[in-house]
């Protein structure tokens, strides 16, 4: 049994009842993306028929019962580098191999610094701009990817930046004004996802850095001062979270190891407003770095569903755990999601869109059994 029962949350997110936010990419979308590589249909068809999915599945996270909306994120093909390549100063390339998941990997492409880090004119303003205008009562959330990505998987070109305090210097004035623009675009709600910090969590790929001459704890303080300086002076009524993932391509993983290392950090030296964390299986540790949470405005977001299957946990566990993580954080400044998005890329993750939104009914029912 949960220890004590609190009132639903308010208008401001996160809900306790909230997703992640990429969903599958519809066959329609998938087809006209063929359609345009292949001369068949224009970009402004694409775009009428991107506009029609979202639509789509817009009313359907309302039927669910969600109280934040997304895009699905159904127009990019990855959740870090449509946005990042859009960045002044950043560019895309075709790399010689993609990214090693668990028995998978990546199509190839990369990012790279060409030029000073900027935000000027990004397509993801007027993407917003639509969800919005489709939300109705509903929040519209805008995710994009953490500054700290650009550090982690960005290739920075000879000559461009020697000094490295000038290049977080300058990523983070960029994020500053991304984040100021989709604001005054009317987003109240931002989302940072970052899998940096898995990376610094995982045993394997700390000693690796050490072997490299990297001391990651460095990283750490870097990328946390990054972030801070690029959500300072926010407005009061904008909301932002950062998720934390071990990786999430069909249905596979990169990083493994449980909050400890970044914890303290993490939960008690980052300036945002809550955290989704991925706990959905062993590799993400137990519940004893959330310690550190020490501020009671601090939202946890308890990734406890998988969108990596289909297979629906049994409701009674999933409030067990949530019980256990309130023996750390009070039970008020919890939420429940599940772990991640259920498509960090175009391909997606080995299950259904029926069986995708069965996952998210299943955490407004069990959302709306725990916090009655």
């Amino acid at each position: 049994m949960i220890i004590k029962q609190q009132s639903l949350q308010g208008n401001r997110p996160p809900f306790r009842a909230d997703q992640v936010g990429s969903l599958l990419r519809p066959d329609k979308i998938k087809q006209a993306r063929l359609q345009k590589v292949n001369g068949d249909i224009n970009a402004e068809q694409l775009r009428d028929i991107e506009n029609q999915e979202i639509k789509r599945i817009v009313e359907k996270q309302k039927e669910l019962g969600l109280n934040a909306v997304t895009d699905g994120e159904l127009r990019r093909s990855w959740w870090h580098f449509d946005f990042l390549e859009n960045l002044d100063g950043v560019e895309r390339f075709e790399a010689n191999s993609g990214l090693q998941f668990q028995n998978q990997e990546t199509k190839a492409r990369g990012i790279k610094v060409t030029g000073k880090l900027d935000f000027s004119d990004h397509p993801m303003i007027e993407d917003f701009k639509f969800l919005k205008s489709i939300a109705g009562e509903h929040c519209a959330k805008m995710t994009i990817p953490s500054p700290s990505m650009l550090r982690l998987r960005g290739d920075i070109q000879q000559g461009i930046y020697n000094d490295p305090e000038e290049f977080m210097h300058d990523l983070a004035n960029a994020y500053k004004k991304a984040i100021r623009a989709f604001y005054d675009a009317g987003c109240h709600y931002l989302q940072l996802d970052d899998t940096a910090w898995a990376f610094l969590s995982s045993e394997e790929e700390r000693e690796r850095m050490r072997s490299q001459g990297t001391d990651p704890d460095e990283l750490i303080a870097l990328y946390a001062d990054t972030i801070n300086k690029a959500v300072e002076d926010r407005p009061d009524n904008l909301t932002i979270t950062m998720h934390i993932c071990r990786g999430n391509f069909r249905s596979t993983w990169m990083y493994s190891g449980g909050y400890e290392p970044v914890a303290e950090t993490l939960f008690d030296g980052i300036n945002v407003d809550g955290f989704f964390l991925e706990y959905d299986s062993d590799r993400a540790g137990d519940f004893n770095p959330l310690r550190f949470v020490k501020r009671k405005d601090l939202q946890i977001v308890l990734g406890l569903v998988t969108s990596k299957h289909s297979d629906l946990e049994n409701p009674e566990e999933v409030k067990q755990r949530i019980n256990e993580a309130a023996h750390f954080v009070d039970l008020n400044q919890l939420c429940l999601s599940p772990q991640c998005g259920f498509a960090s890329t175009e391909e997606g993750n080995i299950l259904t869109e029926e069986q995708q939104w069965a996952k998210l009914r299943h955490v407004v029912e069990i959302a709306q059994d725990v916090w009655k």
